[in-house]
């Protein structure tokens, strides 16, 4: 059955589905898009737990590819949707904790404690000494801690002191995001996992967190920078075509979210992180002989 609703560029949309998906509601309004699946539907699924269990079983699936075949691998393809749910988390976290400060010193113990298993892990076929992907989300979260707090209330009082509106907005963008790119650079030069762009990848999902349609562009735009780069520097390689693909996926998962916490585990990618990599160290390195 279809109703159709003309006013306001609405439209609504029932099908006879089974359970669990049934019902889909696509409204299109001021040139908005979004769908949404209602009651037992994929939408309120979509819960930040679930959002992590997706990231955690992807993630493990891009670690065991590592440990096997030692290259890039169809397992690596799913590993790319990992890494930008946990940067929208991280966005969310910032936005929805109680104690800023206990979260900044949970990432940062973690991502020290992570650090050996990282190191243990990644010598199974790489000789590079990197930074965990925790210093990573830390540094995303200090980006974003740095635009929100400091940053923003510095340039608003430039309303009042400067008069020129060029030199306003030039001294705004200058306060507001050159330290933005200063992370980024840092994260870049210490090594940590994904670099500069996984950096700037949690500081957009929270500069975009309120136009869906920005958020999506841009993600889609540093997918595409992401791997140009790579392109540039050894040429082109159809692998890259099925990376982007996998790393452009989980934007899916993010517009389905439904702003519910879900089941609460808060340790759980803390432990699982570094614990998982210990674990296929041990596997690979002593019994699993590769």
């Amino acid at each position: 059955m279809v109703e159709f609703q003309p006013s306001k560029l609405a439209m609504r949309v029932r099908f006879p589905l089974p359970a669990p998906i049934n019902k889909i509601h696509i409204e299109i309004k001021n040139f908005q898009y979004g769908f949404f699946f209602y009651k037992k539907g994929l939408y309120v699924l979509m819960s930040s737990f679930v959002l992590k269990i997706i990231a955690i079983i992807t993630m493990f699936c891009d670690h065991l590819g590592d440990a096997i075949y030692q290259k890039i691998s169809p397992f690596n393809y799913i590993g790319r949707i990992a890494f930008p749910i946990f940067a929208f988390q991280i966005s969310e976290g910032f936005l929805h904790t109680k104690n800023l400060k206990k979260y900044f010193i949970r990432l940062m113990v973690f991502a020290l404690i992570s650090q050996i298993p990282y190191i243990l892990f990644i010598s199974l076929y790489s000789n590079d000494i990197r930074l965990n992907v925790f210093f990573t989300l830390t540094l995303g979260l200090i980006a974003i801690w740095l635009h929100s707090y400091m940053l923003k209330d510095i340039s608003s009082k430039l309303d009042v002191k400067i008069k020129n509106s060029f030199t306003k907005l030039l001294l705004k963008l200058i306060i507001e995001f050159v330290p933005i790119i200063a992370i980024g650079i840092i994260g870049e030069i210490s090594k940590v996992d994904y670099g500069w762009w996984g950096i700037l990848l949690v500081f957009m999902f929270y500069y975009f967190k309120k136009n869906k349609i920005a958020m999506n562009i841009s993600f889609i735009t540093m997918c595409i920078i992401y791997y140009g780069i790579d392109i540039i520097k050894t040429g082109f390689n159809t692998l890259y075509i099925w990376l982007f693909a996998f790393n452009v996926l989980p934007i899916l998962f993010i517009n389905l979210y439904n702003g519910k916490q879900g089941i609460k585990l808060k340790y759980l990618l803390y432990i699982f992180y570094p614990a998982h990599l210990l674990i296929l160290y041990l596997l690979f390195n002593f019994v699993f002989i590769t």
